[in-house]
Formats: structure tokens, C-alpha cells, sequence
């Protein structure tokens, strides 16, 4: 996260202000930023749901129906949610807010199609300031499809994914995700003040955030939303879902945490304490149980029953044809696997009681630990079959060949297995589907990461570290099939920047996803690891897919 601030922002320092441009919201005139270097206004930091604090804390959030006054600063983002990877005078919970960006002077009937994002950042941290959409915006104009950009903040960790049976008997599950909807509602209401069309909305977002609006595609008011989403490196369950309980524990420790509720941390009787509490206390439970140096967390989407967003797994779901047929877009990059894989693994036995550990915590089939077994023996350790990061050889980097073994088993469970799982099925359904597989070179990071978990994000933001002429023309081309999925509902429009391959659309008779690589973007056959991920899907019960 630290390493894409510094990416993202380094575009934000190029930036020069100019006059304020203002918008009508209700009674409220808000004041904005003008940025004339991309012919640009910024409106930041508006809230859209009432601060979640004192009695509103581990509650859905509440819509805010105007902003109460004569006029509005929205030149400056707003804070961060409560996160252990930023100090604490630097996170809030007041922080439910939406930033809008968009071309200079768009005029309130313009109806430009939006292109609204959700960040990644394990559900434990994440902010909406370092997402600089300067280049989207811009090259969408370039291209005559000019867009409006819209992104969030969504509550983290135990304030945004409450766990255990009291945040079950409470209503207060997944609350991250309904952040998510209150933003969204927030764009149906608003965002024709800004020149944008509440019917042309897309989704897009990257791990956490692709997660949370694939959840949205399950068991949501979805298609009254938006009409198509591009999910980067994140389908339903690439955090094996269970039930709240199943992480009673982790709850109880963060409870335990928060120094004037710890003597009740195992009670069952403690959101009423924690509401309570100090925004410092709670900040204190939370460095309990996520170290600033966390990589996951216990703190995830949950199944939240018949009425909720997930009410069985998805992929029992899939079977039922209980999904949203919203077209989509959906990709993982090369190396999923490496960034959450410890370059400390080095045995079968570490791997094996690694993946049972995960998978067992709820009622798993008899079988887990044959299953495991048996999933391990399509990844045989031998070091010259390369695995992750892939086509290296037998090169380890100087580690284990245990971790290049793990890092792929990591990289096709949690991502590559449920791409293809999620979008045969809605192919199978007639949903307009585009998949991609991301290779491109990764130069400035370590050579044991390959292209790893959330390196196609700068490409498509266009704020690259690599400048090599390879990766601005695979930006450009990305941006351009980004925006024009958004504005027309298909990658392949015609216009952009630079000449760019036609993406052919997945189907059961073409299962085929483009490979965007800045030497080679071609279609290639969606069959790479076909025997590994077709064992996964074969019973994606028992790893709680």
C-alpha cells in the first residue's frame, strides 16, 4: 500500500490549482478544486452517510440526506478510516466520504457515464486519497468518451467486518459492504449534479474491493446501481468464507484490546461498551489483532443468512442461477500467490497444514485433509516446473522451492480457480463477459514477487513506476479499454489513444482472455493450470468457495 501511494501520488505533485469550481447539492453550494493542468474539478471529502461513531458505531451506515449548511470546502479529501498502517492522527471514523473527478466545466445535463471505485487492501486498510484518476479522466476525454470518476472510503477491519454471534444477532455483518451501497445510493441521488448519469455507472476495484463488488453480484440491489462492473484480481470468496463464528476468537482479542471493554471481551454483551469507547481505545484493540505489518486479516466478508449479501456459498449460488447478469470484465495478474505466501515456507508439511488450518475452522468435509493432500500432488515439487512467480525456471530466488510451490497453490486458489469459476458461469448464462490474464515485467520490485497481486493498478491508473516505452503503451491501451468497457459496455469501441487488439469476449464456445503485456497483447486460451484449477472447481465447498 505504501509503495502505491508513493506511485499514485507522484501524478498529484505535477498538479496545479486554479479557480474553485462550485456545485449545487440541495441547499448546499459545494466549493471545489479546479486542476487546469488536466482541465479538471475535484469535489473531496463529502460525507455520505452520518459519522459512525458513539451509537452509530458497528451500525449500517445512515444515508446523509443533505450536508446542513450554506456551503461546503471540498478541496481536500477526507480522512482514512481507522488502520493500523497510518498513525492515529492520521486515520478517523468519521471518514464515510466520496470524492467525485471529473472534466472542467461538464455541465449538470451532460449525463457522463461513471466509473466509480472501490480500494483493495485486505479489509484491513486501504484510503481513497492515493487514487489519483487524473490520467483516466483525462485520456477519457482525449478519446471523446469523456467519464466522471467517483471513489470512497469504506469502514476496515472489526468496524467494517464485525465478527462472532453478537455482530450476527445484531445485524452488524459486513458493514463494509454496506458502506459500499450507501455510497453508491449516495451516486444514484447526486451525481446528475455533477454532470454524471445515475444509469451509466461501472464498477471497478482490486482485491478487496473487486471481492466486495463480486459479493455485490450475489444477493444485492445491484442491477438499481450500476450497470456493469471489472473486477481486478478479486472474485466472491478469494477470502474462503464462513460463518460470523467462525471467528469468535479474533473477536474476543479485539475486544480484549480496547482497555474499558477488556474485562467483557468474552461476555457476548460488548457492542454497547464499544460504543462507548474512545476513538484511541479502539484504535488500541485494533493494533492487537492487526499489527501495522499484517499482510491478511481475521476481519472479512462473512455468510450472512437468507436475507443478507452472501446467503450460501457462491458457488452454490452459481449452480442456483442466483447472480446478477451485469457484464463485467474479469483478470488476476501472473503472480497472485507471492505477496501472501512467507518466504519463510520450506517444507510439504508447512504447506499442507497451512491449507487445512485455513480451510478448517467451519464444518469442512471429511475428506479436507485428502484434499489437500491431493491438490498438493499437482504442484510436485520439482523446481525446474518453475511455479510462482512463473516462467523463471528453476530459479528460487535464493529460498525454498517450498515457496515457489506455495506461491502458486496460493495464486490459483484464492484467484486464478475463482475467475474461472465465476466467469464460465455467467458465460454459461449469456452474460457479456472479457477476461484477462496481466504479465507484464514488474522490473522495480524483487525478482521472488514476478508480477504479483495489484500490479496491473498503476497501469490503468497511468502513474507508472516503470516508464519503459513497453509499459506506457500497455497504460494507454489499458486505460482506453477500461473507459471504453464503462462507456459502451464492450472493450473493443474503436477509439483510444493508440491502435489497440480486439478483445474477443468469453464464451462457452471461446474461452479465451487477452494477455496484456506491453510486447505481446494478444487472446490466449484460458486453459493455463486447466488440471490444478478444474480440481479446485471439481468441489469448491471444501475450500469454502
Amino acid at each position: 500500500m505504501l509503495i502505491l501511494l508513493s506511485l499514485l501520488t507522484s501524478l498529484a505533485r505535477l498538479v496545479c490549482i486554479n479557480a474553485s469550481p462550485t456545485i449545487q447539492l440541495g441547499n448546499t453550494t459545494l466549493i471545489g478544486l479546479g486542476i487546469p493542468t488536466f482541465q479538471q474539478d475535484l469535489f473531496a471529502g463529502i460525507p455520505f452517510a452520518e459519522p459512525p461513531l458513539g451509537s452509530l458505531r458497528l451500525k449500517p451506515p445512515m444515508l446523509k440526506a443533505g450536508l446542513n449548511s450554506d456551503t461546503f470546502d471540498a478541496t481536500s479529501f477526507g480522512p482514512a478510516c481507522l488502520q493500523t498502517v497510518l498513525p492515529l492522527d492520521q486515520v478517523s471514523e468519521d471518514c464515510l466520504t466520496v470524492n467525485v473527478l471529473r472534466p472542467t466545466e461538464t455541465l449538470v445535463g451532460a449525463k457522463l457515464p461513471v466509473m466509480f471505485w472501490t480500494y483493495g487492501g485486505g479489509f484491513f486498510e486501504g484510503f481513497s486519497v492515493v487514487y489519483n484518476a487524473s490520467g483516466i479522466v483525462a485520456q477519457s476525454v482525449i478519446r471523446g468518451t469523456p467519464v466522471i470518476y467517483v471513489n470512497f472510503n469504506y469502514r476496515l477491519g472489526p468496524l467494517g467486518f464485525p465478527q462472532g454471534q453478537e455482530a450476527d444477532s445484531n445485524g452488524a455483518l459486513n458493514l463494509g459492504l454496506k458502506d459500499q451501497i450507501a455510497a453508491l445510493e449516495w451516486v444514484q441521488l447526486n451525481i446528475g449534479a455533477f454532470g454524471g448519469d445515475p444509469d451509466k455507472v461501472t464498477l471497478f476495484g482490486q482485491s478487496a474491493g473487486s471481492i466486495m463488488t463480486s459479493i455485490l453480484f450475489l444477493n444485492s440491489p445491484l442491477t438499481k446501481l450500476a450497470r456493469a462492473a471489472i473486477f481486478e484480481s478479486g472474485s466472491q470468496a478469494s477470502t474462503p468464507l464462513f460463518a460470523p463464528q467462525s471467528q469468535e476468537i479474533n473477536w474476543q482479542n479485539f475486544v480484549g484490546g480496547v482497555p474499558s471493554c477488556a474485562s467483557i471481551a468474552t461476555s457476548g454483551n460488548t457492542f454497547s461498551c464499544l460504543q462507548n469507547a474512545t476513538t484511541t481505545e479502539i484504535f488500541q484493540g485494533l493494533s492487537v489483532v492487526l499489527p501495522a505489518d499484517s499482510v491478511v486479516s481475521p476481519f472479512n466478508p462473512v455468510m450472512d443468512g437468507p436475507e443478507g449479501f452472501i446467503p450460501d456459498l457462491p458457488s452454490v449460488l452459481f449452480k442456483r442461477g442466483q447472480f446478477s447478469r451485469l457484464p463485467f470484465i474479469a483478470g488476476t495478474d501472473l503472480d497472485e500467490g507471492t505477496l501472501f505466501t512467507p518466504t519463510t515456507v520450506n517444507s510439504t508439511q508447512e504447506i499442507e497444514e497451512g491449507a487445512i488450518g485455513l480451510f478448517s475452522p467451519s464444518i469442512s468435509p471429511a475428506n479436507l485433509e485428502q484434499s489437500v493432500l491431493n491438490l498438493l500432488s499437482l504442484y510436485p515439487d520439482i523446481p525446474a516446473l518453475g511455479w510462482s512467480p512463473f516462467n523463471t525456471g528453476n530459479n528460487t530466488f535464493g529460498l525454498s522451492p517450498q515457496y515457489k510451490r506455495a506461491a502458486a497453490i496460493v495464486g490459483d486458489l484464492d484467484f486464478l480457480s475463482q475467475r474461472r469459476l465465476w466467469i464460465e458461469t455467467a458465460a454459461n448464462a449469456g452474460v457479456p463477459t472479457f477476461g484477462y490474464l496481466f504479465t507484464q515485467p514488474q522490473p522495480e520490485l524483487p525478482p521472488l514477487l514476478g508480477v504479483e497481486h495489484s500490479s496491473e493498478i498503476t497501469y490503468v491508473y497511468g502513474a507508472l513506476a516503470d516508464n519503459s516505452s513497453s509499459s506506457i503503451l500497455l497504460s494507454r491501451i489499458m486505460t482506453d479499454y477500461w473507459v471504453s468497457f464503462a462507456t459502451s459496455l464492450t472493450p473493443n469501441d474503436g477509439l483510444g489513444v493508440v491502435p489497440r487488439p480486439e478483445w474477443t469476449q468469453f464464451t462457452p464456445q471461446n474461452k479465451a482472455v487477452i494477455q496484456l503485456n506491453g510486447t505481446n497483447i494478444t487472446m490466449i486460451p484460458d486453459d493455463f493450470r486447466a488440471e490444478q484449477t478444474g480440481f479446485i472447481n471439481s468441489d469448491p465447498a471444501i475450500w469454502r468457495h
